[in-house]
């Protein structure tokens, strides 16, 4: 298991930290988990639902992200996990296209568990429909892990890194986690 210690784009924001660990479960299974700190209560949480249903704009409230992304290809996926245990999927061909909004759904990475802790969120993924229609092994990925986080303090981003002028998740330089 690898973890991250994930640093908020806005620097001076040091009131929450978040640390994200990711680990290969055999041949197509993906877990993550975030842990955050939040000890002066900023944290503005959204109410959880039942069934772990797919919606889109999760973003808009706390929302932790993971990309994928396939080594020498454009293509890449975006999740959406909300602490309400929502989730959604999203396909792009190359850096943030097609541009629709929401962007467009992808059906190949399927939910095995999402659940909401005391201590922030855990996921289990299954990759497998995405790894075998692309013919790929753990090792022709890599991964970003991400998170919008609603405070009482506004909107704060935390990633791996940041290396854009603005906050952006879909940049691939900030991609760091290799299998």
């Amino acid at each position: 298991m690898a973890s991250y210690e994930l640093s908020a784009f806005d620097r001076r924001f040091q009131s929450i930290s978040l640390v994200g660990a990711i680990e290969q479960q055999g041949p197509y299974t993906l877990n993550v988990g975030y842990w955050l700190r939040d000890p002066n209560q900023l944290m503005q949480w959204p109410e959880l639902v039942n069934g772990n249903p797919r919606q889109d704009f999760l973003w808009e409230q706390t929302c932790y992200e993971i990309f994928i992304g396939v080594h020498g290809e454009d293509f890449y996926r975006e999740i959406n996990l909300s602490p309400s245990q929502a989730w959604q999927v999203y396909q792009f061909e190359e850096y943030r296209y097609p541009e629709d909004m929401p962007p467009q759904t992808a059906n190949d990475i399927e939910l095995n568990q999402l659940k909401r802790t005391h201590y922030g969120l855990s996921v289990s993924l299954d990759l497998t429909e995405f790894m075998l229609k692309h013919k790929l092994q753990w090792a022709n990925l890599f991964l970003s892990l991400s998170a919008v986080l609603k405070t009482s303090q506004g909107n704060q981003y935390y990633a791996m890194q940041h290396s854009s002028p603005n906050a952006d998740f879909h940049n691939k330089r900030d991609w760091l986690h290799q299998f």
